[in-house]
Formats: C-alpha cells, sequence, structure tokens
C-alpha cells in the first residue's frame, strides 16, 4: 500500500497550491479519503474529507471557502486545492485513506506559506 503526496513547497500569501495524492495497493474508489495537517508543536487535524464516491465532501471551519477536495477513482488519486494561503496554513499535509476496516496515512508533503 502507498499513498504518495505531491505538490507542496513554498508559497507567498494568498497564493495557491493544488496537492496530489497517488494511491495503490488497495481498493481506492471503497475509501473515503482525507487530508489532514500538522503545524510544528501543534496537533494533527483534519482539513478536508471526500467520500468514496465524492458525493460528499467535509472541511475544516478554518479552510472552508478557501479549499476544495476531489479525487478521480479512475486515476487513484485525490486533489485538495487551496486558494488565498495564510501564513497559519504551514504545516505538513498528510493523506489519509480510510476503509471499512483498514487505514493508511501518505508520508506527508510540507506546505511553507511565507514572504
Amino acid at each position: 500500500v502507498q499513498l504518495v503526496e505531491s505538490g507542496g513547497g513554498l508559497v507567498q500569501p494568498g497564493g495557491s497550491l493544488r496537492l496530489s495524492c497517488a494511491a495503490s495497493g488497495f481498493t481506492f474508489s471503497s475509501y473515503a479519503m482525507s487530508w489532514y495537517r500538522q503545524a510544528p508543536g501543534k496537533e494533527r487535524e483534519l482539513v478536508a474529507r471526500i467520500s468514496s464516491a465524492g458525493s460528499s465532501t467535509k472541511y475544516a471551519d478554518s479552510m472552508k471557502g478557501r479549499c476544495t477536495i476531489s479525487r478521480d477513482n479512475a486515476k487513484n488519486t485525490v486533489y485538495l486545492q487551496m486558494n488565498s494561503l495564510k501564513p497559519e496554513d504551514t504545516a505538513v499535509y498528510y493523506c489519509y485513506a480510510a476503509g471499512p476496516r483498514r487505514w493508511y496515512w501518505g508520508q506527508g508533503t510540507q506546505v511553507t506559506v511565507s514572504s
């Protein structure tokens, strides 16, 4: 099983990033997918979640209106489009797959919002 995040990096305040998470080794279309983040000295927190079919989404209050989670089950990939980024969005962003009896984490990708 692999969850490989990409798309992180350094961006200026107000900028945008699109994170991707490529999944392999499990039945991607059967798993709800989420993005979490963890800033230094803070607990890991949910950013966004999408149901297995992509019909339902949920966002953290801090990110509502600034990000969109989507998935392509044909490509086994989940995305997180983030806009109007703020310095407080700086964190390691993790992909998370939740299935009926198993769950998996990616290794994370660093997002740094700074001028």
